[in-house]
């Protein structure tokens, strides 16, 4: 056997090991149980107690949007229903309970990824891909990690005629945060619209006020009105030049030009415009390159569009990319390759150690420069969708 020969033979043996399901599942759980020791045993985690502390202040009737200085610091921004969601790890002892929350969260994410449509190898190119963005999660403990879970199942769900269960994962994320309800996009792709409403509309109040299982529904109502109200008084707060938030389209702009009067409208209203446009093209519906890239336009689309977004949200918009590039028959294009390689190196990597110290604190958190290959990307997109024949496309 030739030297060119072993080379290809090893590549294969490597990519196979690589790819295998069980082991990047098993990657993803590890990885969530180191972030999670390593938090604990600095100290770090404040949005963990934040979280636990939904779950108890449901059962002692306390406003869920009230500062507690005592308990952390910041305050909640999810909505009641998450009291339900984190109560079986709230009841833990502190480190159990980190490290089992993490666990949950990548194997909702993982669920989420191995039931595309798509491929068994490309499923786990688009995991590993997604890895460093999750860890970056993951050491916040962010609900995020389960919401893109939450959001492929929505899709997946609905390609496949599973209708209820799209809406099912479409309201949980929804009643925890807003950002799952773009879920909705993928309307068009069910085999019964009509079930698909009829459901939405039933199970919407019935999973809304569930939490009042620990409490009441008075409590449950009126803490969604302190929610709304937190998420407005959160979204006036983070139109600053220098916070943690508002990593988006309209930050690059406020930042760069030293403007914070800037507003979000026009942008939303241009990126709306534009994320609705592909839905004229009726014939492309049914065609599974069409179906995926309107799956990376929808989790990116809402990220890069909203002030509230952090760095530890960029996870959503990076499983995008990942679905994006990975759906792309090789050869891809320079273009395409160019892109990718950008979102890897100033989305994924820009805020941890791997990426130069100086030029993150100097150009990229002071511009929200992270959101810029993501931008990109999702108005390429938006281009492709527009003018691609998806039928004459090979299947992922």
């Amino acid at each position: 056997m030739g030297l060119k020969n072993k080379i290809n033979s090893f590549k294969n043996r490597a990519e196979t090991i690589v790819t295998d399901r069980r082991f990047v599942i098993g990657l993803y759980i590890l990885v969530a149980i180191l972030a999670a020791t390593k938090q604990y045993l600095r100290g770090n985690f404040n949005n963990y107690l934040i979280f636990k502390q939904v779950y108890w202040h449901s059962k002692e009737f306390l406003d869920l949007y009230a500062l507690y200085p005592n308990e952390y610091f910041d305050s909640n921004h999810y909505g009641p229903f998450f009291a339900l969601l984190i109560a079986p790890f709230a009841l833990l002892p502190d480190v159990v309970g980190m490290i089992s929350w993490n666990i949950v969260n990548v194997i909702v994410l993982c669920w989420g990824i191995y039931q595309l449509p798509i491929s068994e190898k490309n499923r786990s190119w688009i995991a590993i891909i997604g890895l460093h963005e999750t860890l970056t999660a993951l050491f916040g403990f962010q609900f995020n990690i389960a919401l893109v879970g939450l959001m492929l199942l929505s899709f997946s769900y609905i390609v496949k005629g599973k209708d209820i269960s799209s809406v099912v994962v479409i309201l949980i994320g929804f009643l925890v945060k807003l950002y799952s309800i773009v879920g909705l996009a993928f309307f068009f792709f069910s085999k019964n619209k009509i079930r698909f409403v009829v459901a939405g509309l039933i199970l919407l109040p019935i999973l809304a006020f569930l939490p009042s299982i620990i409490s009441t529904p008075t409590y449950v109502y009126d803490n969604y009105i302190g929610w709304y109200e937190s998420l407005v008084e959160k979204n006036g707060q983070n139109i600053t030049l220098n916070s943690r938030q508002d990593i988006s389209l309209m930050g690059i702009f406020r930042r760069i030009s030293g403007d914070t009067t800037i507003p979000n409208t026009p942008f939303i209203a241009v990126g709306l415009l534009l994320f609705a446009l592909p839905y004229l093209r009726i014939s492309q519906y049914k065609t599974q390159g069409f179906q995926l890239a309107l799956l990376s336009s929808v989790l990116i689309f809402p990220v890069i569009f909203s002030s509230s977004s952090e760095s530890p949200t960029y996870i959503i918009a990076m499983f995008g990319v990942a679905i994006w590039f990975m759906m792309k028959s090789a050869p891809r294009s320079s273009a395409q390759i160019a892109l990718f390689v950008f979102a890897m190196l100033l989305t994924s990597f820009s805020p941890s150690d791997l990426f130069p110290k100086f030029v993150r604190e100097q150009y990229i958190n002071p511009y929200s420069l992270k959101a810029l290959p993501c931008v990109l990307i999702w108005f390429t997109i938006v281009y492709e969708m527009l003018t691609i024949d998806y039928k004459k496309l090979a299947t992922v």
